[in-house]
């Protein structure tokens, strides 16, 4: 499955590596999903990432963008016209429109509910997507 994951998703991930949040990272490296981004979405991952407060090792950091980059598909967007409550969430719903994404996967849903315009695209918390995929 392809999909859009969201920058509070892999920081868990990495934060909680045996827990759901690590199953995502763990389906990305047994190919059973493909992560879907832009050079926006990846700029973000690094940067986010990179913030003191997590203490993540940089060389780790850089292996999973890296796997990342050459495992997932690197998507082109266009705009949308959509206007998102945070205007930084938008090149995630417009990779996932793109891209043709199953899902979305976000801690915060309501981030992808449209001010302005509509979408289709399915968008989940990590526990709605895993339980819907059967995966817990």
């Amino acid at each position: 499955m392809r999909v859009v994951i969201d920058t509070n998703v892999l920081v868990s991930s990495v934060i909680n590596p045996h827990g759901a949040p690590g199953r995502i990272v763990d389906a990305l490296l047994g190919e059973s999903m493909i992560a879907l981004y832009d050079d926006r979405v990846l700029d973000e991952y690094r940067e986010v990432m990179r913030r003191p407060i997590f203490g993540f090792q940089s060389g780790d950091i850089d292996a999973l963008l890296h796997f990342i980059e050459s495992a997932g598909e690197h998507i082109s967007t266009r705009d949308i016209g959509v206007v998102l409550p945070d205007a930084s969430d938008l090149p995630f719903l417009e990779v996932a429109v793109a891209g043709r994404a199953g899902a979305l996967i976000t801690g915060n849903i309501k981030h992808f509910k449209p001010k302005r315009g509509r979408h289709s695209v399915y968008v989940s918390t990590l526990a709605e997507f895993m339980k819907k995929l059967s995966v817990l």
